[in-house]
């Protein structure tokens, strides 16, 4: 069976790279390219491909928002992101969208292709060091809601630590550290930072 892929990166000599390198590999057709989120959707929607290779920050509709999108619209589709970034906040983010995978672009043509089929399959591909951001996204977290920062700063406002106390000890702006701060209660539904020091002491975050 031959596998239908739209690849989807908004820098066209990347795109145009990936699909000629997948356009040469057996039992793999590039059926489309598209430059942004929004374009993916429209021609994922038009050419029905098995799999799509989905970049993840790109202009307009991101990546992880046309996950979503065809996730309603073809359920039957495969979404691979394939990026630079392995932030644990975007492979988090990527795979409560439906990602089936998450793959880093420095990865060889043939190790691509592979993907590409097991994807297809129903088989979910991820690299290692993407693995490993996604292990510290769930273990130990009092909410999987949590990034990896998030849970530091919820950690040391555990300690009784100011803002500026913590943005000194993780090299942040106090700026960054009261948005943490701010984010943290919002997805736990905490009122105010002593409920959030004693959720972190009640979870074990010391």
């Amino acid at each position: 069976m031959t596998v239908r892929v739209l690849v989807v990166d908004d820098q066209r000599l990347v795109r145009e790279g990936i699909a000629s390198l997948l356009g040469i590999q057996p039992g793999i057709a590039v059926v489309g390219a598209a430059g942004d989120g929004r374009e993916a959707v429209e021609l994922a929607v038009a050419l029905e491909p098995d799999v799509v290779l989905m970049d993840v920050r790109m202009p307009g509709m991101d990546g992880v928002g046309a996950v979503g999108a065809l996730r309603e619209r073809l359920p039957g589709c495969r979404v691979v992101m394939l990026t630079t970034f392995d932030d644990e906040e975007y492979v988090v983010r990527a795979l409560r969208a439906g990602a089936a995978g998450y793959l880093l672009k420095d990865l060889p043509a043939a190790r691509l292709a592979d993907a590409v089929r097991l994807a297809a399959a129903g088989v979910a591909q991820f690299d290692a060091g993407v693995t490993a951001a996604l292990v510290g996204a769930v273990a130990g977290a009092p909410d999987p809601a949590l990034t990896g920062r998030e849970r530091e700063v919820l950690r040391m406002v555990g300690r009784g630590a100011t803002n500026r106390e913590i943005a000194r000890a993780l090299h942040l702006s106090e700026g960054t550290v009261k948005n943490h701060v701010s984010r943290i209660l919002s997805r736990l539904g905490l009122r105010d930072r002593t409920q959030a020091a004693v959720y972190a002491r009640e979870h074990g975050l010391r």
